[in-house]
């Protein structure tokens, strides 16, 4: 192994403890809050939709799968959604509208005031994202926002948010994989004697 691998590795290793060092009782206060809204739309037969461009599409799309299919336990299997998943559709509307109107119109086709939207952003300022947000608020959706460096924008525009405690984009993704695997627990939890 080289000198330099070795010594950039412990830089990782070092900055990735520095942020989850750094999550502390208002980490703890947000996903039980975010888990706590999910359920109660669930319950009361509403849908949560995930948003998120690249690593966060992926973080949208890991997300739904863990609630549609399991994450610890068995269950039955809870209303979730990526929008982010529809090729056909994806492909349409950034073809045939701005790209930033991509999650927005199918947040209005799709979402209603029972449902809930978490929105992935790492910077929190992708347009579509916040004009999904936008929607989402207009149709009477609650919104959870996951974002990191200052919250950005969608900080602002959400009911609840989870900002996570880096600037640096690989930490801000592995404090939100960390997130969502949290999140999906606790929604779990609810549904497993059921």
């Amino acid at each position: 192994m080289s000198n330099d691998n070795s010594n950039q590795l412990r830089t990782r290793i070092s900055e990735a403890q520095s942020t989850f060092a750094a999550l502390n009782d208002s980490f703890i206060e947000v996903v039980e809050d975010a888990a706590a809204c999910a359920i109660e739309s669930l319950k009361n037969g509403g849908a949560i939709y995930f948003i998120g461009n690249g690593g966060s599409a992926a973080d949208a799309q890991h997300w739904a799968a863990e609630l549609v299919g399991r994450y610890l336990c068995e269950r039955q299997p809870l209303n979730a959604h990526a929008l982010t998943t529809n090729s056909s559709t994806y492909t349409a509307l950034v073809n045939d509208y701005p790209p930033e109107e991509v999650f927005e119109r199918q947040i209005l086709a799709h979402v209603r005031a029972n449902d809930i939207v978490f929105a992935i952003s790492t910077s929190g300022n992708s347009e579509n994202i916040l004009r999904a947000v936008s929607a989402a608020a207009k149709v009477g959706a609650q919104v959870v926002g996951v974002t990191g460096k200052d919250g950005g924008k969608l900080a602002a525009q959400c009911d609840i948010c989870f900002v996570a405690p880096s600037n640096d984009t690989p930490r801000i993704q592995e404090a939100h994989l960390f997130f969502g695997h949290n999140l999906c627990e606790i929604i779990e939890q609810a549904f497993v004697s059921e």
